[in-house]
Formats: C-alpha cells, sequence, structure tokens
C-alpha cells in the first residue's frame, strides 16, 4: 500500500524530559519505544497509538472514499493562488459579479460535502521548544516525497503541501493545517484525519518532533515561535498592533478545527448562518481547550476565543446585520466590501495594501495598484481575510472551536453537521434561537470564553441549552442514517457533567501536574 510508509511509523515517545522549575515536582516521561499496547488507555492522547489496527483499517479504506492516493513522484506547484494567471478579466468586475460568485456555492443536498480543517502545534520532545522552519521544511519534503503528496513554494521555501483536494499549509508561527478534502460521511472525515495524521507521525516521530492539539500555545512567548516565510504573513504581522492588541497572539499562539457546510439556495444559507451564529458560543464552550499562557492559567476556558475580542474588530464578531430581514449575498457582499483590504497577488508576491478599500479597488483606485482592476482570485483572497465566528464563501465556515485531540477533531464536523444538515434540526435550532436577541447574542460571545457552560443564560445554564441542542445534532446524524452519532461522544461528556476540557486541564494543573503545564504536552498529544 503506498499509504504505508517505507520506514514504518515508530508508535513511540523520545527520550525523557524534565522541564519544570524545582518545586514543581511534574516529570514528563516519555519513554522510548513505547507500544501502542503498554500506553495508559484512560489518556486522551493515547486513543491515536492504540488505535493502530483500526487505524490502518481507515487509512486503507481511504482509497475507496477519494482521498487516497497512487504512489507516484511528487511535483512542485506555485503558491497559493495558483490559478492567478488563469483568470483574465475580459471587462471589469461589479457588485453583481461578487454577488455571483458566493451564489455559485448553491447545490442541491445530494451533493452537500463535509470539509474538515484542524490545526495543530508542532515542538520538539525534547525541550518542549517550537519546531524551527528549517525541521518544518524537513518534515514537509519528508511527507512529500514518502507518501506522494506535491510541494507547494513561495520562492525557494516550501510552505505546504497538496494532494487531490486536501491541503497542508503552515499558519504564521508555523501551526500545521490539514485542508481536507469535501467528503460525504462523517466516517470518512475521521479516516481522513486518521491518515493526515499516521502519515505525519510517521515523519516527525523519527525526527524528534510531535504535535499537540489545544487552542492555545500554553507555554511559548510569541518571541520565541519563528516566523514562516510567507509574504501575506509579513504584511499581516506589521499591520495587526495597529488595529488590535491581540492580533499577534492570534498568528503565531492560536490553533482552530472548523467545518465547512454547504447550502442550496440563499435561504437555506441564510438559516444556517443565523443558527451557526447564534449557536457558535455553545461550540465555543463544548470544545474549550485552552486556559494556559505561558505556563499558567489565563483566567480563560478559551484564550483562543477571547484572543478574537481584540484582534481587529473590522473583520470579526458576530455579525448582526445576518439577523435583519433584509439579509442575503448581496449584503454580506457589502460588508465585505468595506472590511480592509491586506494584500493583493501579482507575479508571485503579496503587494501591501492594507487599510485599503476594495470598493476603491473595483473602480481602479487602489493606491498600491494604481488603474489595476481586480479578478475573482482578488476577490476570493479578501474574502479568507475575514475573521467572523461564521465565515461566509462558497459555503459556510464554523470558526469557534479550539483545537484539541483527536476525538474532538472528528466531534466538531459531527455537531454542525447534525443540527444544519437535517432540516427538522435545522428548523428547531432556528425556532429556538429566533427570540435571542442582538444583545443576548453578543453576552454569550463575551462571557463563554470565561465561564463555558457555566455561564447564565436567561433562568439558567448555557448548559442547559447545550443539552437541548446536543439532542438536535444527534437526532440529525440519525435521521441522515450513516451510524455517525458515536462521533459525539466526545462532547456528551462535556455536556452532561457541564465541565468543559479546559476545566478537566485545569484540575490536573492544580492536582497531579504540581502546577506545570509542561505535562500538557503528552496529555494532548497527538
Amino acid at each position: 500500500m503506498a499509504l504505508v510508509p517505507q520506514t514504518g511509523p515508530s508508535f513511540c515517545m523520545r527520550s525523557e524530559v524534565v522541564h519544570c522549575k524545582p518545586g514543581q515536582s511534574e516529570v514528563v516521561n516519555m519513554t522510548n519505544n513505547v507500544e501502542a499496547s503498554k500506553m495508559k488507555e484512560t489518556r486522551i492522547w493515547s486513543s491515536s497509538l492504540s488505535r493502530s489496527h483500526t487505524k490502518t483499517k481507515n487509512i486503507l479504506s481511504l482509497n475507496k472514499i477519494g482521498v487516497g492516493h497512487k504512489q507516484r513522484h511528487p511535483v512542485i506547484v506555485a503558491a497559493s493562488p495558483p490559478t492567478e494567471d488563469a483568470v483574465v478579466a475580459t471587462e471589469p468586475l461589479t457588485k453583481e459579479d461578487l454577488v455571483g460568485y458566493l451564489a455559485s456555492g448553491c447545490k442541491p443536498k445530494e451533493k452537500w460535502r463535509i470539509g474538515t480543517e484542524h490545526e495543530k502545534f508542532g515542538f520538539e520532545f525534547r525541550t518542549l521548544q517550537p519546531m524551527r522552519y528549517e525541521q518544518i521544511a524537513e518534515l514537509l519534503n519528508g511527507v512529500s516525497e514518502r507518501f506522494g503528496w506535491d510541494k507547494v513554494m513561495e520562492g525557494d521555501n516550501i510552505i505546504g503541501l497538496k494532494q487531490g483536494k486536501q491541503s497542508i499549509s503552515l499558519e504564521p508561527g508555523g501551526q500545521f493545517e490539514l485542508s481536507g478534502a469535501p467528503l460525504e460521511t462523517l466516517h470518512q472525515t475521521c479516516a481522513e484525519v486518521n491518515s493526515h495524521l499516521y502519515q505525519v507521525k510517521a515523519v516527525a516521530e523519527e525526527m524528534g518532533i510531535g504535535f499537540l492539539g489545544i487552542g492555545f500555545q500554553p507555554k511559548w512567548r510569541i518571541k520565541d515561535i519563528p516566523i514562516m516565510p510567507k509574504g501575506r504573513y509579513e504584511i499581516m504581522r506589521n499591520y495587526m498592533p495597529k488595529v488590535g492588541s491581540l492580533g499577534l497572539d492570534m498568528m503565531f499562539r492560536t490553533c482552530t478545527v472548523q467545518v465547512n457546510l454547504d447550502f442550496s439556495s440563499e435561504i437555506d444559507m441564510i438559516r444556517k448562518f443565523r443558527v451557526g451564529l447564534a449557536l457558535q458560543p455553545i461550540a465555543t464552550a463544548l470544545f474549550a481547550n485552552s486556559p494556559f499562557v505561558e505556563g499558567k492559567p489565563s483566567g480563560y476556558l478559551s484564550m483562543r476565543s477571547q484572543i478574537w475580542t481584540d484582534t481587529d474588530n473590522n473583520r470579526t464578531g458576530m455579525l448582526p446585520f445576518v439577523f435583519d430581514g433584509s439579509f442575503g449575498f448581496e449584503q454580506y457582499v457589502d460588508y465585505a466590501l468595506d472590511v480592509p483590504m491586506y494584500f493583493v497577488y501579482r507575479k508571485k508576491k503579496y503587494i501591501d495594501c492594507t487599510g485599503m478599500s476594495f470598493r476603491d479597488f473595483l473602480a481602479g483606485k487602489l493606491p498600491s495598484l494604481p488603474g489595476e482592476l481586480p479578478n475573482l482570485n482578488d476577490w476570493e483572497n479578501h474574502l479568507t481575510t475575514i475573521f467572523p465566528e461564521v465565515r461566509l464563501k462558497r459555503y459556510l465556515e464554523m470558526r469557534g472551536a479550539d483545537g484539541g485531540p483527536w476525538r474532538r477533531l472528528c466531534a466538531l464536523p459531527a455537531f454542525w453537521v447534525g443540527i444544519l444538515y437535517d432540516e427538522v434540526s435545522l428548523q428547531n435550532a432556528l425556532d429556538m434561537t429566533s427570540d435571542w436577541t442582538p444583545e443576548e447574542r453578543q453576552m454569550l460571545r463575551n462571557k463563554v470564553p470565561k465561564t463555558g457552560l457555566k455561564t447564565s443564560f436567561r433562568d439558567g445554564l448555557l448548559k442547559h441549552v447545550a443539552e437541548d441542542v446536543l439532542k438536535l445534532a444527534k437526532d440529525g446524524l440519525e435521521r441522515r442514517g450513516f451510524k455517525e452519532t458515536g462521533f459525539l461522544n466526545a462532547v456528551g461528556e462535556v455536556v452532561r457533567t457541564g465541565v468543559t476540557p479546559a476545566e478537566q486541564l485545569l484540575e490536573m494543573y492544580y492536582g497531579p501536574w504540581g502546577q506545570c503545564v509542561d505535562p500538557v504536552f503528552e496529555e494532548l498529544l497527538y
């Protein structure tokens, strides 16, 4: 099988590391050549090791669902956006063209797919320090050569990989992101995640590298984190401090898991957009998994979510206009046109356009490119620089969850598919949230990062709302008929107890970890 590495995965940790200061007493023991069968079954992170037989079956099944690959020699492709030169505007774009671009995402229900993206922190086992770019390049080259991925280059630097409709990319601080293929079922989605982790670990473990599934970097300072050699990130890094106090934290120290879902019409988009925004704080609470900053509790359960509240308010937030009676594709275009630009990509270079207006670009009056007109790739790129809790492109992105361990990477798409891809659950969710005021939705957005499911809401707690929402998700998955409800088990326990993953980490921090954060690198190791 092409997916089996030439020198099989080690499924082991390397070296013994002791990082806590005297008096903090905790040792992270990453024993040499630990067999999967000897791993502690109670560890969340052990799931990716102790399921090696199941994982092999899942990996083999990928060939049947279209995300596997035939053995072939990798090729080199240009950095994003690869189709720039192929798009030739025969006449100037109009606002109607931009609306039509979004509307072109409409597709019948039988063509709806599930696209999952997740990010993770790579670190050295021995030091718990971040990977340097040179190590990341070695890892990307290794995955490419061993598993047949095409290399994505920016200048002389490898910055990602592509294989079919999957891609691996680098976030600003080297966070490793898988953008999955559009798949039909959650079983396929979870198999894709398994395959990705299997391949990355097969190469990374030989290098003494591990990956951490958490929403905010628990230990490193920004100055400790290497900057990836990508032009767009240099522009963003210079601009972020001008528009918010936490933008650099967002770029370098956060990781998320998100799901991308389809819609059949403008009306269907509106309904899903509204439910997604209203319920996003519940997803934030259920998946809250980022309580530490620079080795200590931050006071937040989702520091990642809190970071977005002061990153750049021109391009983030809960978008109250989505609930206006006049909302549709055109209104989102109006909003996006007024979000300040970051860059334009021309001749394989990123041109700084920070703070400028896409409206001016449409009129050929962009100061950085006077007389030049945009194409649809420019519009598509601009849409990727908008960061609300739910984002509209030619599909909808659910963006409120922290990164986490394997089980929760599969649970997040299950949660949203059950609600948004089943008509009964979608309508019930609309009915449930229809009388929530803009102030209540914003209150939940503001308080959930700190208080999670214990956030007060009306005459109870958010936990009680989450119980009803989880039932909608489960019922929706059951009606889909693919036996997918098991993927919700990871969040079922969170709802039952009202204890978020972050609170579980804090309990270990104040208990067996001896107020040392280093053991989280073992606890949440993929």
